[in-house]
């Protein structure tokens, strides 16, 4: 379930003076010159555009030419255009199939051969025995199915309509090929103690064969099935006693793929017009059994509950702020395509089977929704918010962009904000913030939103009903003559009413299933509710019969009535007013309080070993070794995301100024030959370089600070936790003899500022450290998380490379003082250590080793 409400800015961002700022694409950039040049080109760009396009127009008319002329032109310039584009498509792919061939190679074999999970993810097993176990048992599974069909679907599908009174399977065969488990992964440690969760990836392409007669002469049919998915299987409770497990519930965790052949009357679903219609509707009624929250469940022994393992609480709400883009992909073109225009986005948020859509910005790559969006969390990890964006057209609506996020996540971290890159598209980012609220049973928890953000959650378990009356005329009878229901049953044989159960809090409206002809009908279904005031609030209960709407029972329960009972849960039968003398219902109701969980506190990671800071007045009796800050250097395993602290031995000899081993150690560092000179002065320490000077010998001159006529800014110096990590990818090209570097992403950088960071990087492939030979991507700004995909090249043959050490750096690139640091974070990598060929890709964690920490 979920709920929509605006959002309401804050934040000292929004309360900028108009004289400070402009507003450009949506969003608030300060009015420096640099913006100024960027609006003015702009906007020459557009009109030498617009100039270009209907000046010859105008000669035409002018002239007195006939209009043929300026078609012919633009027929002629949209082909040139067209064959250009197909060219330099041709040519990029050439040229990237060069530069990526193994991953093009591996992902087309992914595609083409349509490679297990288990080979793609070490967590994954491969299960063979089980593909044999399903292979030797699939006949007897195809006569179980043809069992259940003829038995229990046939009936159902007479009793729901009446011109379907005559249906009949006439043939139901499975086929030889069975169903197939690619792959299956076993979480033990991650769940409790009592149940054991396997998540199988499964793959049917049968050759199923069913026949059915609709109404003579029409038949149906399905030859062939396609279905791809992963189901999700629990085994619990765990039991001292045989079968050892108390049931078995499985259910997909998102809504799998399905292609289906139809054959007879239904193959006209083939037809592109109807054959989306008719498998989303099959998917419709498999989201319906088996897509959470619904669950498919067999008991094994008699004490299992069976409403606990079918519905069982949930693990939490997600509340979703859907913010805003940037950067999205322009899908609107005139004139054929010569002139570009934006795009009209919206985004759609999924959930399992709970979906929304936001509205719609006219005209905007850069659009602000403010939306709130608040979903029931039923298995974290494992379901995940689907975020798609779409730019809205009269005819189709084009795809610019998705996200997929794992709640697992987010029910890890608490809470999160910040921009997702999006996939499918080359640009593109939304703007997300998560917060994960637990289920309380404290009436004390309970705060009313101002915003009207919902303050509880209300499950509800609908079982069955009895002594259901046939319709309204049947209640008007009983009230007339007083019989009981079981008198008027051995009276008149009517079949029983064809009945559903809506539930309602307020506005939100859901309805159970039909249960057809039947007096005692069996729902077994689950719903959950948003609550925004337990006080005022009421779950209204309706039985209707399906033909005529009619209501064949109503029941009221105010959610206050929850706070005063145990367990806030209500488990009974209950009475139904405006219906039968003794019709009952029997349902579950539970009331959860929503908790906003706090973020778990930043781990602080312990700096590198060094000496204790040297004071503001240093005696010049003092050794060398304890008024000049020393630090080792580090290979590129120290400086990566496995960082490890040191030795504990090693930190005792630091703090006690015996550092004389460690830096014989490390003769080649220029501060180990540093320490055996003179008590250092500024007149011969070397200065820092913001252009990082690093050689092969004297490595720290770049990533320490040894002067103080650069400091960082204060913020970084007192700042204790991590400065954040870089995702790198190093490979070498052996066609092109090129050492090819990605700077893919960052996370968790320092903000310099309350929006962010301005961040960019800079990279030396040491020892060149000349202006000719630093490679710098674009700039980053407002975030903590930049996404940058910039990609660098550098001329050196193989050999060459494994001898060479790159110098990353992440900078500030909007400093308020020129002579502070640029620096938020660095990291060194040894080439050497890496295998060139085969390329590699990981997090490397940023350090500021020569920052000097205050006491």
């Amino acid at each position: 379930m979920a709920s929509a409400g605006p959002m309401i800015p804050s934040g000292p961002a929004q309360g900028a003076a108009p004289r400070d700022s402009l507003s450009v694409y949506g969003s608030t950039e300060k009015l420096n010159p640099s913006a100024v040049n960027r609006i003015l080109m702009e906007f020459l760009k557009y009109f030498g555009r617009a100039f270009f396009v209907f000046y010859p127009v105008y000669l035409t008319g002018y002239m007195g030419l006939s209009i043929s002329w300026v078609l012919l032109c633009m027929v002629m310039v949209t082909w040139w255009k067209k064959n250009r584009q197909w060219k330099d498509s041709r040519i990029g792919t050439a040229i990237d199939f060069v530069d990526n061939e193994t991953q093009v190679v591996n992902k087309e074999l992914k595609s083409s051969l349509q490679m297990a999970s288990w080979v793609h993810f070490p967590d994954v097993e491969k299960v063979t025995w089980l593909n044999k176990v399903l292979e030797q048992a699939w006949p007897f599974f195809g006569m179980y199915m043809e069992k259940l069909l003829k038995e229990n679907i046939q009936p159902a599908v007479r009793l729901s309509s009446p011109a379907l009174k005559t249906f009949t399977f006439t043939k139901v065969h499975f086929g030889h090929i069975p169903l197939t488990i690619t792959g299956m992964r076993a979480f033990t440690h991650e769940v409790d103690q009592r149940e054991v969760v396997l998540d199988m990836n499964i793959c049917y392409d049968g050759d199923v064969d069913i026949d059915a007669e609709v109404k003579p002469p029409i038949t149906a049919g399905v030859k062939g099935l396609k279905l791809a998915g992963m189901i999700r299987v629990i085994l619990e409770p765990l039991i001292g006693q045989a079968p050892l497990v108390g049931g078995v519930t499985f259910f997909f965790i998102r809504r799998p793929t399905l292609e289906i052949n139809w054959t007879g009357m239904t193959n006209l679903l083939d037809t592109p017009a109807f054959s989306s219609l008719s498998e989303e509707t099959i998917m419709d009624i498999i989201a319906s059994m088996m897509v959470l929250p619904n669950r498919m469940c067999i008991p094994l022994i008699d004490q299992v509950k069976v409403d606990q393992m079918r519905f069982p609480l949930p693990r939490g709400v997600v509340r979703v702020h859907l913010l805003g883009a940037r950067d999205l992909v322009a899908k609107d073109t005139y004139m054929l395509g010569l002139v570009k225009g934006k795009s009209d986005p919206y985004a759609t948020l999924r959930v399992g089977n709970r979906h929304f859509k936001s509205k719609t910005v006219k005209e905007n790559l850069h659009p602000t929704w403010n939306e709130v969006h608040e979903f029931v969390v039923h298995e974290a990890p494992g379901q995940e918010l689907e975020v798609d964006l779409f730019d809205e057209d009269t005819d189709k609506d084009d795809f610019i962009g998705k996200y997929h996020l794992d709640l697992g996540e987010v029910k890890r971290e608490k809470q999160m904000d910040q921009w997702f890159p999006l996939d499918g598209v080359q640009t593109g980012e939304v703007h997300l913030k998560l917060q994960w609220f637990s289920l309380q049973t404290d009436p004390n928890l309970e705060t009313e939103s101002a915003d009207g953000f919902a303050c509880a959650m209300l499950s509800v378990y609908l079982d069955n009903a009895s002594n259901l009356p046939k319709d309204h005329k049947e209640i008007a009878e009983h009230k007339k003559h007083g019989k009981h229901s079981n008198e008027a049953r051995l009276t008149k044989k009517n079949a029983g009413p064809n009945s559903y159960v809506e539930f309602s809090v307020d506005k939100d409206v859901q309805k159970s299933k039909v249960v057809f002809a039947s007096k005692d009908p069996v729902w077994e279904e689950g719903f959950t509710f948003f609550v925004h005031s337990v006080k005022t609030q009421q779950l209204s209960i309706q039985i209707k019969e399906h033909e005529k709407k009619s209501q064949l029972g109503v029941l009221n329960i105010p959610l206050s009535r929850l706070i005063n009972t145990s367990n806030m849960a209500l488990d009974q039968l209950f009475q139904l007013e405006r219906s039968g003398t003794n019709s009952q219902i029997k349902l579950k109701a539970t009331l959860r309080i929503l908790s906003l969980e706090k973020p778990p506190p930043k781990i602080i990671l312990n700096p590198p070993p060094h000496v204790r800071k040297q004071g503001p007045q240093t005696n010049p009796g003092v050794n060398a070794s304890e008024s000049t800050p020393t630090f080792p250097t580090s290979s590129s395993q120290a400086l990566s995301s496995n960082t490890q602290a040191s030795s504990p031995s090693q930190s005792a000899d630091f703090q006690n100024g015996s550092n004389m081993n460690y830096l014989n150690h490390r003769r080649g560092s220029f501060l180990a030959s540093e320490t055996h000179k003179s008590p250092s002065s500024p007149s011969n320490m070397r200065r820092y370089d913001s252009h990082s000077l690093l050689s092969e010998n004297s490595i720290a001159s770049s990533r320490f600070d040894l002067s103080d006529g650069a400091s960082y800014p204060e913020a970084i110096r007192k700042h204790q936790g991590s400065f954040g990590e870089i995702n790198l990818s190093v490979r070498y090209a052996t066609l092109r003899n090129k050492l090819i570097i990605m700077v893919n992403s960052c996370r968790n950088l320092f903000p310099c500022s309350e929006n962010g960071t301005d961040s960019y990087i800079r990279l030396y492939l040491l020892p060149d450290q000349t202006w000719r030979h630093r490679k710098k991507t674009h700039v980053k700004k407002r975030t903590v998380n930049p996404f940058f995909n910039d990609k660098f090249e550098f001329d050196v043959s193989l050999e060459e490379a494994k001898t060479r050490k790159l110098d990353v750096s992440v900078k500030n690139n909007k400093m308020l003082f020129s002579r502070e640091r640029k620096d938020i974070g660095m990291v060194l990598i040894d080439l050497a250590q890496m295998n060139l060929i085969n390329g590699d890709t990981q997090w490397y964690e940023l350090t500021l080793p020569g920052l000097k920490k205050t006491s």
